[in-house]
């Protein structure tokens, strides 16, 4: 297996991108191909102890920083490190990407490079949150698209649905559509409308409209809400996370360890669906640990067969949606 890791996207870039890489080539055989301006990765891996035969360094010239227009520096930027991580997909040099860059910069050159799976309008982010159950809850979309149409979140429910799936074996996921209330009628015109969607999709087990509350109670194993919503939701998980965690260690001294369980490095990355291929999109500020954890979602998402489980998936979908 050969992962392309995008070593100049994110805040701690390349340090922290490369240690992460060379920890992933320690625990298994796989290949990392880090992406990037050579020079500046040759002299960040001369701090490094590792297996040069696992290791492969891929030249980029240019970097697409997070304040760019994601459209207009695919275009100006065609040697930035996301578009020749990104490629390198395409051309199946490597069976999947990790990038900490800018999201938008990814997702674009997943649509434009990858290419959407048939079906979708509109590629998804989907990450898990822990639940009381001790298992977890798929959100889906955290931020790749901001306003969306009903059908194309009937599309994110069965991307969804096919994750949950394959990659956490669970047998006929629940799904829910986030919303303001449980009843039916709830929800802005978008969510009514998805809803009455949802109802009529004989082959997803939707099970109605969730509330907020519901991400941690096991209420489902899917909730669907458009990238707005769900960018916000996630902010405000890792917000309070951060405040709980400080207020009990200010109080006790210690942080119950179930606290990390929302910490996005334990996480590490979430997988862009609805492409052609397997992108793994990683927290800005993430260092080593939170990189490993998203080469590792990255590699059961290509054992798993992701990109095939969504296309079956969505030859179930009605043509209501």
């Amino acid at each position: 297996m050969r992962i392309a890791v995008d070593a100049m996207g994110g805040d701690h870039a390349p340090r922290e991108i490369i240690a992460g890489a060379l920890k992933w080539t320690r625990e298994n055989s796989s290949t990392v191909l880090l992406v990037g301006k050579d020079t500046v990765i040759e002299n960040e891996l001369k701090h490094f102890n590792y297996d040069s035969s696992r290791v492969e360094i891929i030249n980029a010239s240019e970097v697409i920083e997070m304040d760019e227009s994601p459209a207009l520096a695919l275009r100006r930027k065609k040697d930035s490190s996301i578009v020749v991580a990104t490629k390198l997909v395409k051309e199946k040099r490597a069976d999947c990407l990790v990038s900490c860059g800018s999201t938008g910069a990814q997702m674009a050159a997943a649509i434009f490079i990858l290419g959407r799976i048939e079906g979708i309008e509109r590629p998804p982010v989907i990450t898990a949150i822990p639940n009381l159950s001790g298992n977890f809850t798929f959100l889906i979309d955290l931020g790749a698209n901001v306003d969306c149409k009903a059908k194309q979140l009937v599309q994110f429910a069965y991307l969804g649905s096919a994750y949950a799936n394959l990659s956490f074996q669970i047998d006929k996921p629940r799904i829910a559509l986030l919303s303001n209330g449980s009843e039916e009628s709830k929800g802005n015109a978008v969510t009514v409308e998805a809803h009455d969607l949802l109802k009529q999709q004989t082959s997803l087990n939707f099970i109605g409209n969730a509330e907020g509350r519901d991400i941690f109670n096991n209420y489902a194993d899917v909730i669907v809400c458009d990238g707005f919503v769900g960018n916000i939701v996630l902010k405000t998980i890792e917000g309070m996370a951060a405040f709980i965690g400080e207020a009990i260690l200010k109080e006790t001294g210690t942080v119950p360890k179930f606290m990390q369980k929302l910490d996005y490095t334990q996480v590490g990355g979430a997988p862009l669906l609805g492409v052609e291929g397997i992108s793994i999109v990683c927290h800005g500020s993430s260092k080593q640990e939170a990189v490993l954890n998203g080469m590792r979602i990255a590699e059961k998402s290509f054992l798993n067969d992701i990109v095939e489980g969504q296309k079956k998936a969505l030859s179930f979908m009605e043509e209501n949606a």
